[in-house]
């Protein structure tokens, strides 16, 4: 008897587990066996350099007041930033009507009323409110009347602050790699117990860090506090504007100008050696507030002057730290320019103009840059190159092939001198384009606020198991319902056999 107990009891455990497990996996998703119909939302991402609007859609069954929400589609809209449409009327508007008719094709007309619609701006319209704050108004207002005309939720069109920006891109980066909550195997989501990430974005006009930090903030306006899933965050972020990748790269050239005179040519030793264009004085370099300390008493702002490349990568590297002050700290410690930082602390990811640096390091030299070592490897290959070399390595046109030496030392020198990340903590750092499929940038985490996606004190539903992974999991407890099943016939069959014989 106690023979027989012992054969049939594994396979009665493995058939009781199996029945257990297709239960739990089933069970969970039973209410959403018919697809609910999407909820969107639309942000209009109005950078310095251009406008790119970005569709998000979630089931309407969202539970606990949050989603599953994906990116839907992206558009890259024509031309410039808005902000260069100051003193041209109605030209701001009428750049996103392209992609506001690609946004009525891809929403359905019945969820039009309820998706929600917003603009945020950032450093190129702040670069302007300084300048000309009467015309910054004036480009807000008019964008804002053309999003009201479409049958969307309009919400708000507004220049963003440059720590509200950061914090929102550190929202969106913690959302996506789900370090907010985790899904568990019970079809709930639950505290993921994760750290937190750090976000760094670079763009046209301004460049931002936040991360996470338990030091004291010295100074208030770093300060941010965030409740999300319950949880309190207590966040540093820090916004400097004149230091995205378009404005420094008019503050080199108005700084080689001033250094060497308002001539024709101008050497610049961060261009390729023996490349050369040719640029408008005011046009080009002088009619930005990031290069007013730099601007000559007197120029002719219509004179035409060639720069000419040296690839000299030892004097590039001088000319770019020249930008950046590490004096005059009157805090316990700073990064640069006498702002306030903590030391930084755990992982991060770098998105934006930082990643597009990246890949053209990676790509020109085939050097994978996990330290700034390699960086600077990386980069001495590259500022030896010639614009033949590049264009036949990436296939990519001049214009911007020329900044790559530039930026990348911008780049290493803001990340090493700057943020202070060194040879410890900067393979910290990951670059990257996307995550769970979204592109990476502060649109996602300002419309996950704006539309009361993310709670503060309840825990709810944030992104779906993958069907795959669904799939395989009730496969494989399938696969052990038939085998526990196999395993019982082919003991009762000898058990049948032997009380014959």
């Amino acid at each position: 008897m106690a023979l027989r107990l012992a054969q049939i009891l594994p396979p009665v455990v493995l058939l009781v587990l199996a029945i257990v497990g297709i239960l739990l996996v089933v069970l969970p998703a039973r209410e959403t066996t018919k697809t609910p119909e999407n909820m969107y939302g639309i942000v209009l991402d109005a950078g310095s350099s251009h406008t790119a609007m970005y569709i998000y859609k979630w089931p309407s069954d969202k539970q606990n007041g949050t989603g599953i929400v994906t990116q839907h589609s992206e558009c890259k809209v024509k031309g410039r930033g808005i902000s260069s449409y100051a003193g041209i009327r109605g030209e701001a508007a009428k750049s996103l009507e392209a992609c506001m008719q690609e946004a009525l094709s891809q929403i359905p007309k019945s969820r039009q009323a309820q998706t929600i619609l917003c603009l945020g701006a950032t450093a190129g319209m702040r670069l302007l409110d300084i300048v000309n704050s009467t015309e910054s108004r004036r480009v807000m207002k008019e964008v804002e009347t053309k999003l009201r005309s479409y049958p969307f939720k309009f919400k708000e069109a507004v220049i963003l602050s440059g720590q509200a920006e950061g914090a929102y891109g550190w929202v969106t980066v913690n959302y996506l790699l789900e370090n907010f909550v985790r899904y568990g195997f019970v079809g709930k989501w639950l505290n993921s117990g994760r750290e937190t990430i750090g976000a760094l974005d670079l763009g046209g006009a301004s460049t931002q860090i936040t991360f996470e930090t338990a030091e004291k903030v010295e100074d208030e306006s770093n300060l941010k506090e965030l409740k999300l899933y319950g949880q309190t965050y207590k966040l540093y972020t820090q916004s400097f504007l004149c230091y995205g990748q378009d404005q420094f790269l008019r503050k080199l050239l108005a700084h080689l100008i001033k250094t060497q005179g308002v001539k024709s040519p101008i050497f610049h030793p961060c261009y390729p050696r023996q490349f050369n264009t040719t640029i408008k004085l005011g046009q080009d370099v002088f009619n930005s507030p990031c290069t007013k300390s730099y601007r000559p008493a007197k120029f002719d702002p219509y004179m035409n002057v060639t720069v000419v490349g040296t690839g000299d990568g030892g004097e590039c590297l001088a000319s770019v730290k020249k930008m950046f002050s590490f004096d005059n700290c009157t805090y316990s410690k700073c990064s640069f320019d006498g702002v306030f930082q903590p030391t930084v602390k755990g992982g991060f990811m770098a998105f934006s103009a930082f990643y597009i640096n990246y890949n053209y390091l990676t790509r020109l030299t085939n050097i994978s840059i996990r330290s700034s070592n390699q960086m600077a490897n990386a980069m001495r290959l590259v500022c030896n190159m010639s614009m033949t070399e590049m264009v036949e390595k990436t296939n990519q046109m001049e214009r911007y092939l020329k900044n790559v030496c530039a930026v990348s030392h911008f780049v290493k020198i803001l990340l090493t001198e700057g943020y202070v990340f060194d040879e410890d903590a900067f393979p910290t750092i990951s670059f990257q384009k996307k995550a769970g499929g979204a592109s990476v940038g502060w649109a996602l985490g300002y419309m996950l606020t704006m539309s009361n996606l993310v709670p503060a004190e309840s825990l709810g539903l944030m992104k779906a198991m993958p069907s795959g992974t669904w799939t395989a999991i009730l496969t494989l407890f399938i696969l052990l319902l038939f085998f526990a099943l196999g395993y019982m016939l082919l003991i009762y069959r000898a058990r049948t056999k032997q009380d014959l014989v």
